[in-house]
């Protein structure tokens, strides 16, 4: 026992009981989530298909096209690039944020708890959106859309009818612009220039979001992020006022 408290001590920033700590509180939004989810599924699936469509009249009002069904024909014809947007859409909102954080908490833990609350914010003000505006897919509304995406693990730990906000898109910028802050290496940072922008693409082409969804997700990432930095931007307003 000495021999684990001791390991903790060497390689934690604040030893065991922080870690237990701040796994209660990523476990406590994951209930959280099932709670909102459980909230969200009351409703009639028919409201979240009205919400979808709604957002299909809207951008092709702007755009006259579906430019999210012609990026998914683009990746469908290129089997490593399908295959690398599908890994992109599966990992990045688990595994890749899971691992940042990680990361940040054990080698750059000044910027931890900014980075957490970023997160949790961001996926709070999400679960909002769940709630009172359910949106199906793309791959949902019957467009032409490839459903690759029926497994029942997936079916059951995750909510189908939360497209809007996209918090790939939100994460993927919180995630991107720390990790770009935090790491020193110029070829880290400049993959994590372009994994926001990336994720954005993957989460189109395999048909889970639309760009306005990816939109109200980088809405949701700068409320998020501009909380939890406001008293670092205040001295950079009140310089460019000076």
């Amino acid at each position: 026992m000495s021999s684990v408290v001791a390991a903790g001590r060497r390689h934690l920033p604040r030893g065991w009981s922080d870690l237990g700590r701040q796994l209660a509180i990523w476990f406590g939004f994951a209930v959280l989530y099932q709670v909102a989810r459980g909230i969200a599924d009351r409703k009639p699936p028919s409201v979240a298909f009205a919400h979808g469509r709604a957002v299909v009249d809207l951008e092709t009002r702007f755009t006259h096209r579906l430019y999210e069904l012609t990026l998914q024909n683009f990746v469908d014809q290129r089997h490593v690039l399908e295959t690398v947007v599908s890994w992109t859409y599966w990992n990045s909102e688990f595994t890749v944020v899971g691992l940042a954080v990680l990361f940040v908490y054990l080698r750059r833990h000044d910027s931890f708890v900014r980075f957490r609350n970023s997160v949790l914010i961001a996926n709070v003000l999400g679960l909002f959106g769940y709630i009172f505006m359910p949106t199906a897919p793309p791959r949902l509304l019957g467009l032409g859309f490839a459903d690759e995406h029926r497994d029942g693990i997936v079916n059951l730990a995750a909510n189908p009818y939360a497209a809007m906000p996209s918090l790939h898109a939100a994460d993927a910028l919180i995630v991107g612009v720390v990790l770009f802050s935090v790491c020193r290496s110029r070829w880290a940072k400049a993959v994590w220039a372009v994994w926001p922008a990336w994720v954005w693409f993957c989460v189109m082409a395999t048909g889970n979001h639309f760009w306005l969804d990816c939109i109200a997700g980088v809405g949701v990432a700068l409320v998020s992020m501009a909380v939890v930095y406001r008293d670092r931007l205040r001295p950079s307003f009140a310089a460019r006022r000076a």
